[in-house]
């Protein structure tokens, strides 16, 4: 494993994909009824003032919660503390942490030596001027020392925005107009990435509200497919070529259909021999992969590299892309007269708050080595989730990047578009991994959709434990 680097060995794709498909086939084990009816019986119990809290804020916000990670079954938690490992709802519920705000905060919610750097710059210059700052460069220059590749950076205020005006850069600076994406992968949700989200083959399903031709110039392949892309790219190169191909580099979904370890290197090589652009999303992998991100992992050259979640240490207006300096020169501020310009705004993006947790964020990150830390959380916890998969002979599946820890309870991911029965199915399977989720916060375990763990520098064997007791207390509990 490289130094600093959160993955100490890289998982069976093989294997994986293997049992994946064997879960798919497989019946969806749910909970049994009267243990379902305890765990919903906590959050009416112990969650009140949550559900009472969720009830007021749906008559002023749809649906109750302002962003999608907050919106579980059976309703959302209304969290008052963060702190290290732990959460703490407005009943005064702790539970272990692994959501860590959608995966920034690496080195655990609330960490206190970037908290006093950020409260220094604010009270001094304010959270926002308007006008340039110090941390503007220091951020971009810490990112570089880090990430040699990413030449120039450019601050935007999320991973959405940063996937986005990649595009737009790719588009000026190569002009051509098509992008490539693999299924099921998520860039943010701009019109022109609210494609084939989630299972690869949807295309426009969930594109409500966004004209088809938003979409026109959108075109995937299946995840790790390398002669998928290959026809793709030549099919585009007859009808004017291909601006870039954007991939997430251990996979759509931060690593939930994982790729080969010499996929990237492949996809470079196709990049180059087709004139495309190369645009690695490290939303989730930058400095939680290591100090170098995904593409230090695997020694892979993007052309752009979009950031989102750790380039403000989890606090707000955190995006940016970054890359060669001659791709990144068409997105400089001003105007040029007869230069090509990709437009790009933001007056917040690059405030001092933002900047200087962030710069404080990555610098305790290499300091304190809490990529490699985290990866050994992820790594015991993924061993011990393999061993409860077994114990029970269940058809779960569990796999780890680091400190990123997938366990796959229904398989919904897995679908295929051509399955007729897939509304059914997704329906039923979505619904199993919404009451494993509920049956973990129940159990005091806070995880991503029920599917998804991130682990961070904070947690220890206690917090390790604890939590394979909650994932065993709900294994003995399924119906067989």
């Amino acid at each position: 494993m490289c130094k600093g680097y959160s993955v100490s060995a890289w998982p069976d794709v093989e294997k994986i994909n293997e049992k994946m498909n064997h879960l798919i086939q497989s019946k969806v084990y749910k909970i049994k009824p009267e243990f379902m009816e305890k765990y919903l019986n906590y959050f009416e119990t112990k969650c009140q003032g949550s559900k009472k809290m969720i009830e007021e804020a749906k008559k002023y916000i749809p649906g109750g919660v302002q962003h999608n990670l907050a919106f579980n079954y059976p309703f959302p938690l209304a969290i008052t503390k963060a702190e290290g490992a732990y959460l703490y709802d407005v009943d005064g519920n702790r539970y272990v942490d692994y959501l860590q705000a959608g995966g920034p905060t690496l080195l655990g919610s609330n960490y206190l030596p970037v908290q006093e750097k950020v409260i220094e710059v604010i009270k001094e210059a304010s959270p926002c001027t308007g006008l340039f700052h110090e941390y503007e460069m220091k951020l971009a220059k810490i990112i570089h020392e880090n990430m040699p590749w990413v030449e120039m950076y450019r601050s935007l205020a999320s991973g959405t925005e940063a996937d986005m005006i990649a595009i737009r850069i790719a588009r000026t600076f190569t002009g051509k107009q098509r992008i490539i994406k693999v299924g099921g992968a998520y860039h943010g949700f701009s019109d022109q990435m609210v494609y084939s989200l989630h299972i690869p083959g949807t295309k426009t399903f969930e594109a409500h509200g966004i004209p088809k031709e938003a979409s026109a110039n959108t075109k995937e392949f299946y995840p790790g497919d390398i002669d998928g892309l290959r026809q793709v790219l030549e099919k585009n190169e007859k009808e004017g070529g291909t601006a870039a191909v954007i991939l997430e580099p251990i996979g759509p979904e931060s690593g939930t259909r994982l790729v080969s370890k010499d996929f990237n290197a492949k996809v470079r090589e196709l990049c180059d021999e087709f004139n495309a652009l190369l645009i690695f999303d490290e939303v989730v992998t930058a400095f939680r992969m290591g100090p170098g991100g995904a593409q230090g992992y695997f020694n892979v050259k993007p052309d752009l590299t979009v950031f989102g979640k750790i380039v403000a240490g989890g606090y707000p207006m955190a995006g940016g892309v970054g890359g060669r300096a001659d791709i990144m020169s068409c997105v400089a501020a001003g105007v040029k007269p007869g230069k090509p310009k990709a437009y790009a705004g933001g007056t917040l993006s690059a405030n001092p708050l933002s900047c200087a947790a962030g710069y404080y964020a990555i610098k305790e990150i290499i300091e304190q080595d809490a990529a490699k830390k985290a990866g050994e959380n992820g790594d015991k916890l993924c061993e011990g989730l393999v061993k409860l998969i077994d114990k029970y002979e269940l058809p779960f599946v569990a796999w780890n990047v680091g400190s990123i820890v997938h366990f796959e309870v229904s398989g919904v991911m897995y679908l295929l578009v051509e399955d007729p029965e897939l509304m059914q199915k997704i329906k039923e399977r979505q619904h199993c991994i919404e009451e494993f989720g509920a049956a973990l916060t129940a159990n005091g375990v806070i995880t991503l959709a029920g599917s998804r763990i991130y682990t961070s520098m904070a947690d220890n064997d206690e917090t390790i434990a604890f939590t394979l007791n909650a994932f065993e207390d709900i294994f003995k509990n399924l119906e067989r």
